[in-house]
């Protein structure tokens, strides 16, 4: 085994069409300073159906333009660092039509490691799916990258997701946590292989800055009431922010980012703005400019499971922060305003627009939390469980 073995990472998004600023994106492009890195973009966990997703064929469109795009070195900057969408075909209802699937993108993938001159790489499954890719390919180390609860994504097969985690959650050599209330709620089923790998954030890109004005040219009247990320239906409590509109017409309600359904429930209101997708690049002049940072999240096993990269992103740009409770949260109470009802939500927001500020460190809590020193901390941690293994099977 090499002493430091490069990377293939299975993405839960696709480098295309999502946000950079997901954990997947941040930590690969940094890891290929030191190693090389093959990220898979996302192999699904469901075909998009009319009826039963929203924008189904938005989404099918920008897959297809991803597979097209094949295998690219995006970063000039990051030679090491390469993207593949590997042609796949998303029938996960028939386990014959999973088991192709599955050979077929192995094909592929060990096709392009060869090629890039990858062997016994760590391989970092995100989305579970990629389990009946992975299981078979030699590697240093196999990591279960548990961002999320996928089995609580209510338009996949539940069921086969479930199995797939059970899977992963028992035969991965690592099982990578971001919330610490996750990781406890199954070390049932992970053990000592369980670790904690909290989110970082960019802290140079995410500077502090005074009002920027990037929101001048939207008849944004003050106070602003903002929130930038994926308005995904299965996160976002869409109900919640109605209340806001409707009951705050004298705020703002800037939404950014990318919909997964219509938003013309919330753009009825003359104070409500959704700019629609930005450019990771422009993200932070637009945050700035916000009076009031909300994070709205329903209360589901998505969200209790789950450790919002955007919150020290907030943090980091000075903002204050009013966010719905989830377990992950209670390691900030000093730095954000929680809300455990809709009530308390808009009294929250109400506090901070009349000048409330939290009163934690941000300083210390954000001084090592750069995705470079969590880029580092993974490193340790993959080369950590490939010993261990390599350690057994010598004993063995």
């Amino acid at each position: 085994m090499p002493s430091s073995p490069d990377l293939i990472c299975f993405c839960g998004q696709d480098w295309w069409y999502h946000n950079r600023a997901h954990s997947d994106f941040q930590l690969m492009t940094r890891a290929a300073k030191y190693r090389k890195v093959l990220l898979i973009n996302s192999i699904g966990m469901r075909m998009p159906m009319p009826g039963r997703s929203p924008l189904p064929w938005k989404r099918i469109w920008r897959k297809l333009k991803s597979m097209l795009r094949h295998t690219r070195r995006p970063l000039v900057e990051a030679p090491n660092y390469t993207v593949m969408t590997p042609v796949l075909f998303p029938f996960y209802g028939s386990e014959k039509a999973r088991a192709f699937n599955a050979r077929s993108i192995r094909s592929q993938v060990e096709r392009q490691a060869r090629k890039l001159g990858i062997k016994d790489p760590h391989i970092i499954v995100t989305v579970p799916t990629a389990w009946d890719v992975a299981k078979e390919m030699q590697c240093s180390s196999l990591v279960y990258n548990r961002s999320d609860k996928h089995s609580a994504f209510s338009e996949a097969d539940q069921g086969m997701i479930r199995g797939l985690e059970h899977e992963l959650l028992t035969r991965a050599d690592g099982v990578l946590y971001s919330s610490r209330a996750f990781r406890d709620s199954e070390r049932e089923l992970t053990g000592e292989r369980a670790h904690f790998l909290d989110h970082g954030v960019d802290t140079k890109h995410f500077a502090p800055r005074g009002r920027t004005e990037a929101l001048a040219g939207y008849d944004c009247k003050r106070p602003i009431i903002g929130f930038f990320g994926g308005l995904d239906d299965y996160v976002i409590d869409f109900d919640l922010l109605e209340r806001l509109a409707k009951e705050r017409p004298n705020y703002t309600l800037v939404l950014i980012g990318d919909a997964t359904l219509s938003m013309e429930r919330l753009t009825r209101y003359p104070n409500v703005r959704h700019l629609g997708f930005k450019p990771y690049a422009e993200i932070p002049d637009f945050g700035a400019d916000f009076d009031v940072s909300i994070m709205p999240w329903l209360d589901n096993d998505w969200i209790r499971s789950c450790n919002p990269i955007k919150l020290k992103e907030y943090l980091s740009l000075g903002q204050e922060v009013v966010t719905t409770y989830f377990p992950e949260v209670e390691h900030y109470l000093d730095h954000v305003h929680v809300a455990r009802s809709g009530d308390e939500f808009l009294a929250k927001i109400d506090e901070v627009v009349e000048g409330k500020k939290a009163k934690g460190d941000r300083k210390a809590l954000l001084g090592k939390a750069t995705w470079d020193d969590r880029t580092q901390e993974l490193l340790q941690i993959l080369d950590g469980i490939a010993a261990k293994k390599g350690a057994a099977c010598a004993a063995s």
